[in-house]
């Protein structure tokens, strides 16, 4: 089992910070939260992390020194989104976690030997345009939307893919990246597309298990939750 961080991204929305550190290492009551996420994942047994930059990729390489991740340099970082990132890392998708390095884990969810492919998704409120999860009793998801709502499961930026579901998603990571027209497709939008060929689940988490972290607003709102006393 193995975890890949996706930390190509600009974090635009966060500047100034993110002029000189990556948005992923934007630090989080002190720690940045990508070593939050390597930290939590070594917990539970997972040594084999593969961190894929773009923005300022040189700042990430301390990683390999402090915890031996593998890094892998997106260089059109700034051309595609994360769907190229994820086909640069096609051949280590299969039996391993996928997160946004660019989220805060305010506590530790990931499980030690996930049987099935699974979306680790919290119960959130008042937000837009974010991708809500349809499931049935069992779990199982049959659908995913992209919308606004007052409150409803969604993408948290936490998943874990089986070897079964790994090789089909390659596969179409593949088909998308060779048909050329993959410009504005997010690698969710893969397993959206042939979510009815998956075999996904939700494994639930707390509404304050994780946090976006996408503006300067949004960091504020995370450290004030954090250090309530401060306030």
């Amino acid at each position: 089992m193995r975890a890949i961080l996706l930390a190509a991204g600009m974090g635009t929305r966060l500047r100034p910070i993110t002029l000189t550190t990556p948005k992923s290492l934007v630090p989080v009551n002190g720690v940045p939260m990508a070593e939050r996420q390597i930290e939590f994942l070594k917990e539970v047994g997972v040594e084999d992390i593969i961190v894929v930059t773009g923005y300022l990729h040189e700042s990430f390489n301390y990683l390999k020194q402090k915890y031996g991740v593998k890094l892998i340099h997106n260089d059109k970082y700034d051309v595609y989104n994360n769907i190229y990132t994820m086909y640069l890392v096609k051949d280590y998708l299969k039996n391993s976690y996928v997160i946004d390095a660019d989220i805060y884990l305010n506590n530790n969810f990931f499980l030690e030997s996930p049987k099935t492919s699974l979306y680790f998704s919290a119960k959130k409120k008042d937000f837009e345009n974010e991708w809500m999860l349809r499931f049935n009793e069992d779990l199982r998801v049959y659908d995913i939307e992209v919308g606004t709502k007052e409150e409803d499961y969604i993408l948290s930026g936490v998943s874990f893919w089986s070897e079964k579901d790994g090789e089909k998603i390659v596969k179409k990571l593949e088909e998308a990246i060779k048909g050329g027209d993959f410009t504005n497709l997010y690698w969710d939008d893969i397993v959206k597309d042939n979510i009815k060929d998956l075999e996904v689940y939700v494994h639930k988490i707390g509404s304050e298990d994780v946090f976006e972290v996408d503006s300067i607003e949004d960091l504020r709102k995370v450290e004030a939750y954090l250090n309530p006393a401060s306030n």
